[in-house]
């Protein structure tokens, strides 16, 4: 497993943005998938963006496609997801989320990584 610790969540308006960050330790970054996910109060869990261990291969849930970028830096240990367009339902605590596995799987509904992060809160007011 790797520790992964979230930053850059916060309040802005609608057709704002904002850029998360996730610090991830474990000398085993670099082979590692990851990904972000969220949820929103009373709503379940919902897979938003993951990328290969080489950045080379991106997926996005429907809901963000064309609003987010996912890109992960090896050399520093970090994997941001860039937020454009913001929606206010797009509120929601973001997660950051690891695993050796194919990023492909983290957008399967059964499919859970074995890291996560703690959250970080992302609140788009209208």
């Amino acid at each position: 497993q790797v520790q992964l610790v979230e930053s850059g969540g916060g309040l802005v308006q609608t057709g704002g943005s904002l850029r998360l960050s996730c610090a991830a330790s474990g000398r085993t970054f670099s082979t590692y998938s990851m990904g972000w996910f969220r949820q929103a109060p009373g709503k379940e869990r919902q897979f938003v963006a993951a990328i290969s261990w080489s950045g080379g291969t991106t997926y996005y849930g429907d809901s963000v496609k064309g609003r987010f970028t996912i890109s992960k830096h090896n050399a520093k240990n970090t994997v941001d997801l860039q937020m454009n367009s913001l929606k206010p339902e797009d509120t929601a605590v973001y997660y950051c989320a690891a695993d050796p596995g194919p990023p492909g799987w983290f957008g399967s509904g059964s499919y859970s990584p074995n890291s996560w992060g703690q959250g970080t809160q992302v609140t788009v007011s209208s």
